[in-house]
């Protein structure tokens, strides 16, 4: 059987001296299991701080990942807003460029006929102030981002109101409507028939039988049938209360109800009516006034009357 104590004899050989120490059994195991379980201790603390440092590191890792996700995404996005805006940009060049003759014409327009064309479109606003002290990448991404739809926006405002110069241009009758010249133009004249004093509404372009007749506008034609003295009659509704006519044709060579381009066949030359020869008929009405269409004819060569 064990004994619970015991006698540790320690003797020096030189000096004889013999010292006992008596140590009982349950302190010597505690002690000898510390000894022995402390290097195990310590590689399992340094196990558990690596293992927690580890895990440390996949968490940044991930949220790393998900930043830089993140950032692509708002990358791409941008870099599709500026794509987009070099689109819109370069098509807006396109659909800016108009013929200086054709712009001279639709500045004669009454004042009445450009609101209704432009819609009285307000300016846009002010785009965003740039503001300092941007603290994370995050606030300059929507920085950019704001910026770029402010840009957006008035292009998409300056865009309309080309899209709306450009309707009007294309309602502006610029065009000499058939090849001839001019007999007789707008205004007081003596009547052809009984030679009394007269006003006529509108342009006499005597031209030979059959002579092509032009849409001088963009339009649909809202009248092509006999009218009084008007013979055969084509009226064509331009928008924005622009309205032009054509009278005295031989024949139609269009119909009612059909849309027309500046420069569309509509007749030929006829004297149907009341007329005393071959001629064309032509006016231009704004919200039923007449007005001179001599004002919008500004380029005479190769469409003109001549």
């Amino acid at each position: 059987m064990l004994s619970n104590r015991y006698t540790i004899v320690v003797a020096d050989r030189r000096s004889g001296v013999v010292r006992r120490f008596t140590v009982g059994l349950r302190p010597l195991l505690s002690v000898v299991t510390m000894v022995l379980a402390l290097p195990v201790l310590i590689g399992f603390g340094a196990a558990w701080k690596a293992k927690a440092e580890v895990g440390g590191i996949y968490a940044t890792n991930a949220a790393l990942e998900l930043e830089n996700s993140s950032f692509r995404g708002a990358t791409e996005a941008l870099t599709g807003q500026i794509t987009a805006l070099q689109t819109a940009i370069s098509d807006l060049g396109g659909k800016a460029a108009l013929d200086p003759a054709l712009q001279a014409a639709m500045d004669r327009l009454p004042a009445i006929v450009k609101n209704r064309a432009m819609g009285g479109a307000a300016s846009g606003g002010a785009l965003t102030s740039l503001t300092p002290g941007l603290g994370s990448p995050e606030d300059t991404f929507g920085l950019l981002r704001d910026l770029l739809q402010g840009i957006e926006n008035r292009l998409r405002l300056v865009s309309t109101g080309v899209d709306r110069r450009n309707a009007l241009a294309a309602a502006t009758p610029s065009l000499w409507p058939t090849h001839g010249w001019l007999s007789s133009g707008t205004g007081g004249r003596s009547d052809p028939f009984t030679g009394e004093a007269d006003f006529h509404p509108g342009l006499d372009i005597s031209a030979d039988r059959g002579t092509p007749v032009y849409a001088t506008a963009d339009g649909v034609v809202s009248q092509a049938a006999f009218s009084g003295a008007y013979g055969n009659l084509v009226v064509i509704d331009h928008k924005f209360g622009v309205e032009t006519r054509y009278g005295h044709l031989s024949a139609f060579r269009t119909q009612r109800g059909q849309s027309v381009k500046r420069g569309d066949l509509i007749g030929l030359v006829g004297s149907t009516g009341r007329a005393t020869g071959p001629h064309l008929h032509y006016e231009v009405r704004v919200s039923g006034r007449i007005l001179n269409p001599l004002r919008f004819l500004l380029n005479p060569r190769g469409t003109s009357a001549d």
